[in-house]
C-alpha cells in the first residue's frame, strides 16, 4: 500500500501490456490506433504511451492544446460544435478536424482552406461525422446513435462528399467486442458505401475494448483488413480510450465510518462515487473491490451477514453510494478498501463537489517503485472558484 490515501495508482507494467497489444493490432491490421484523451489525459504518463502510439484524438480546445504540448503531435479533433472565437487556435493543434454537421462544415471550411494554402502551416484534413443509425450500446446515456441524437449526419442528409472533405468519422460503440464493429461497418457500408470511394480515411471511432479478457482480437484484425481490401483507398483509424487503460490501476481508500439503517450497513469511504468515480453512478456499474465478492442479488440472507457492506462516498449527495460486497470479514474504521480498474474515465471526470479533495495520482513503476505524480490541496479547490 502506498503512503497516499486516497490515491489513483497507475501500474506501468499493466499499462505497457495494454499498449503492446494495441500496437500489435495496429501493425497486423494496418489501422492507425490513437488515444482518446476524453478517457485519459494524465500527461505525465504520455511519454510511456508515446513509445507505442503516435497520435491522440481530442474533443475540445483544451484537449487539443494538451495533445500538442505534451503528446508532442498534432491531434485528431472532433467536437459537436466549434466556436468562432477559438477555431483559429484549434487549427494550430489539429491534424484532422471533423465536423458534426454540414452547417458547421460550411461555416468553417474556408478557414481551413485558407490555413492549408499557407506553406508555413501544417496541413489539416477535413472530415464529417456520420450517424450510422445503428448501435449495440445498451446504456442510453452512452449511445450516440439513439433516436434524436445530436451526433453526426444521417445518410438522408449526406448525398455526396462536399469539396474539401477527405474523410468520414463515425462512433457507435462503448466497451464493445469486435463483432459489434463488424455489424456497425455493415450498416455504414449499406448507408454510405457509395461515398467511401471518394474519401481518403475512415475513422471508426472508439469503444473497441480490445484489451479486455476474451475480446476477439483475430476478428478485429480480420474485420479491419477486409475493410481495407474492399476499400484500398482508405486509411482506417481507431480511437479507443478505455482499451488503453483497462485494468491498469486502482483507487485506494479508507473506511471513515460505518453506519447501519434498515438492516443495511454502509461503509463510508474517504472517496466519493459522484466526485471520483462518476461512471459507477452514470453507467451504472459496480466496481470490483480487492478481497471482496460482489453481490448482484441482495436479499435477506445477505442482510443477516456481518460481512456484507454497501460502500458510500463522503459527499452529501444522498445517492453517493453503490452496491453490496461480502468482504469475508467485518470492516473497521481505518481499514483499506481498494477499488479496482479506476484509471480510465476517472481523473478526467472528477470534480470537487462539496469541496471534497481530489485523490492523489501515482505511478507504480515496473520495478515496484511508487512515484507521486500529483497531490491536491485547498488551493486547487479555491482557484477553481476564482
Amino acid at each position: 500500500m502506498n503512503d497516499y490515501n486516497p490515491c489513483y495508482v497507475i501500474e506501468e507494467k499493466k499499462l505497457r501490456d495494454n499498449l503492446s497489444l494495441i500496437q500489435r493490432v495496429s501493425k497486423e491490421s494496418g489501422a492507425r490506433v490513437i488515444l482518446a484523451l476524453k478517457a485519459f489525459a494524465n500527461w505525465k504518463v504520455f511519454p510511456i504511451i508515446r513509445e507505442y502510439v503516435e497520435y491522440t484524438t481530442a474533443s475540445s480546445l483544451y484537449e487539443a492544446h494538451l495533445a500538442d504540448e505534451e503528446f508532442k503531435s498534432k491531434t485528431y479533433t472532433y467536437s459537436p460544435a466549434y466556436e468562432e472565437e477559438t477555431f483559429n487556435e484549434l487549427m494550430t493543434y489539429s491534424k484532422h478536424i471533423t465536423f458534426n454537421s454540414l452547417t458547421q462544415f460550411d461555416k468553417f471550411k474556408d478557414k481551413v482552406i485558407k490555413w492549408n494554402s499557407d506553406s508555413r502551416h501544417h496541413r489539416i484534413s477535413m472530415g464529417l461525422r456520420i450517424n450510422p443509425e445503428y448501435s449495440e450500446i445498451e446504456t442510453e446515456l452512452y449511445n450516440p446513435c439513439a433516436r434524436g441524437s445530436r451526433f453526426g449526419i444521417t445518410a438522408e442528409q449526406l448525398q455526396d462528399i462536399p469539396d474539401g472533405v477527405e474523410g468520414l468519422h463515425f462512433h457507435c460503440l462503448c466497451e464493445n467486442d469486435a463483432s459489434s464493429l463488424a455489424h456497425a461497418l455493415q450498416n455504414v457500408e449499406n448507408l454510405f458505401g457509395h461515398l467511401l470511394e471518394k474519401i481518403k480515411w475512415l475513422n471508426v471511432g472508439g469503444g473497441h475494448l480490445m484489451t479486455r479478457k476474451g475480446y476477439n482480437i483475430p476478428l478485429l484484425i480480420e474485420t479491419i483488413n477486409r475493410l481495407r481490401q474492399r476499400h484500398p483507398n482508405l486509411q482506417v483509424i481507431l480511437e479507443p480510450g478505455s482499451a488503453f487503460l483497462w485494468q491498469t490501476g486502482y483507487l485506494t481508500s479508507k473506511v471513515v465510518d460505518i453506519v447501519e439503517n434498515g438492516g443495511i450497513k454502509t461503509a463510508i469511504l474517504n472517496v466519493s462515487f459522484t466526485c471520483h468515480m462518476p461512471d459507477c453512478l452514470e453507467m451504472p456499474y459496480q466496481p470490483e473491490v480487492r478481497g471482496a465478492v460482489i453481490l448482484k442479488d441482495y436479499g435477506e440472507a445477505e442482510q443477516t451477514s456481518n460481512n456484507v457492506y454497501r460502500l458510500g462516498g463522503n459527499s452529501c449527495l444522498s445517492g453517493d453510494y453503490i452496491g453490496y460486497w461480502n468482504f469475508g470479514k467485518q470492516l473497521h474504521i481505518g481499514d483499506d478498501v481498494i477499488l479496482e480498474d479506476m484509471i480510465h474515465y476517472t481523473t478526467v471526470k472528477t470534480n470537487m463537489f462539496n469541496g471534497i479533495n481530489h485523490p492523489s495520482i501515482a505511478l507504480k513503476k515496473t520495478d515496484g517503485e511508487m512515484v507521486l505524480l500529483r497531490e491536491y490541496s485547498y488551493n486547487d479547490y479555491k482557484q477553481r472558484m476564482d
